[in-house]
């Protein structure tokens, strides 16, 4: 089952390798990472997807409270009335003359915005829950994806997570 952890973490050298080493060593996949700066830039937050049972992540939060760096690590609850997650894309496709009104009306469907033209090809950015992702890309997929980036996913507790982090 995929879970999703929070981790902030001192913005400081090492940090990432550390938490990549943590899970490559102990046999743990990494499914989406994503690492940024917070709005004070002396933390980091990490998201991590990753898979396994309760057993696993309750082990995996452990060693990641472990690391010297790490200030909190949360994991996400999986209900949309508790947390928001987001993903982005950047998708080529190929832009046929008979294609073109197609894929100008699934941008439009779905919101996504068109981002650079060629001769060929129309390039799309998207952001969405992963549904919202996996839907748009097949809809795109049967008129020609040529090339597809996808960010890995960011998410945020609808509550306050990271409370009093100076304590």
């Amino acid at each position: 089952m995929k879970h999703t952890i929070s981790v902030l973490v001192k913005n400081e050298a090492g940090i990432l390798s550390s938490i990549c080493d943590l899970f490559s060593t102990r046999g743990y996949n990494i499914e989406s990472l994503t690492v940024a700066a917070t709005i004070d830039s002396v933390y980091s937050r990490i998201t991590i997807v990753t898979n396994g049972d309760d057993i696993v992540i309750e082990q995996i939060c452990k060693q990641l409270n472990r690391l010297i760096n790490t200030i909190k690590v949360v994991e996400l609850p999986k209900s949309a009335d508790k947390c928001i997650d987001r993903e982005l894309i950047l998708c080529k496709v190929s832009a046929k003359d008979d294609a073109r009104s197609e894929i100008l009306r699934i941008s439009e469907i779905f919101g996504a915005k068109i981002i650079d033209v060629s001769p060929d090809t129309y390039t799309l950015e998207y952001s969405g829950d992963n549904r919202q992702v996996l839907a748009i890309i097949a809809l795109l997929r049967p008129i020609g994806i040529k090339e597809l980036v996808r960010s890995g996913m960011v998410a945020i507790t609808r509550e306050n997570q990271f409370i009093n982090i100076n304590k």
